[in-house]
């Protein structure tokens, strides 16, 4: 494999886009000698004259130009590189690879990436959704920026991350109509014997309602286990039994889905969490998210 030699791309760079020789040597700060030398290095190596010196003028060749072209979308994005290490802006839409729990709650993720549309600078997401151990992986290995989840990393898991808690909420009870108008009435007593459709025992939010119904001593008719939340909410549609959602989120169910409340539980509380790579978060967008999320807290 062939390798460019990319201090002599960089003199030709600097002497095309300054327009002389002298000039690019006092950018450089080298000797006009190690300057003209390197750059007919450079067209050794690629086989072509670069320059023409019209009087006291050096004229980029048609390959110098397509050479040009190049040089320079290859120094913009080097520089574009240490700009975004370093926090400047850039002038390209901020890409951000964002992981997403596949227990996490669809109304939840867009709630928490909304403030990335109005950032002073453009960002372009890009989404993911997979198990969370899944997702830890991938992050670890820098393919993603950040994991969105319901849950903070284990201790067990080995992976160099950290957990961000971004909020928490109550969880509210939803029902078609007809099931509403049975169950709410002396909620949450009545949940005793009401068929419900839960999310599956591998997930903090079943863990938490295990725990509760445990401590309320309820034993509610477990109708149906399901992985997919957007397939559970679609049972509770049909009637098929109650489910649980955030309460922060019910507008968009009772929209969505065309269910009604049946009772809301303050004593199991769903947290939400941004994991990444670094202690302290410096991609901007995602501080954006951590911010937002703070400042406008869920209940």
């Amino acid at each position: 494999m062939e390798w460019l030699n990319y201090h002599h791309l960089l003199y030709f760079w600097t002497v095309a886009r300054t327009g002389s020789v002298t000039r690019a040597c006092k950018e450089l700060n080298l000797a006009q000698q190690t300057i003209s030398g390197q750059i007919k290095a450079l067209e050794e190596t690629l086989g072509e004259q670069l320059f023409l010196r019209t009087g006291r003028k050096l004229v980029l060749t048609d390959v110098g130009r397509l050479v040009y072209r190049y040089a320079e979308d290859i120094f913009s994005v080097g520089q574009e590189l240490i700009d975004t290490l370093k926090g400047r802006p850039t002038g390209r839409p901020v890409r951000l690879a964002v992981g997403m729990a596949n227990t996490l709650p669809k109304a939840i993720a867009y709630r928490l990436l909304s403030p990335l549309f109005s950032l002073p600078e453009p960002v372009q997401i890009v989404c993911c959704e997979d198990k969370t151990e899944r997702l830890l992986a991938a992050l670890a290995i820098y393919q993603l920026d950040v994991v969105l989840t319901d849950t903070p990393i284990d201790p067990a898991v080995r992976v160099r991350a950290f957990s961000h808690l971004l909020g928490e909420c109550s969880v509210t009870f939803f029902a078609s109509a007809l099931l509403a108008d049975e169950y709410r009435k002396g909620f949450p007593r009545s949940l005793n014997g009401a068929p419900v459709v839960l999310p599956t025992e591998n997930t903090p939010l079943r863990r938490s309602l295990d725990e509760w119904f445990h401590a309320q001593k309820i034993r509610p008719n477990l109708v149906a286990e399901v992985e997919d939340l957007g397939l559970l909410k679609t049972f509770g549609q049909e009637g098929i039994g109650l489910f649980v959602a955030p309460a922060i989120t019910e507008k968009e169910i009772q929209r969505q889905y065309l269910v009604s409340v049946v009772g809301r539980v303050d004593d199991i509380r769903q947290r939400f969490y941004a994991i990444s790579v670094e202690r302290k978060l410096r991609n901007p967008a995602v501080v954006a998210i951590t911010e937002t999320a703070r400042a406008e807290p869920f209940v």
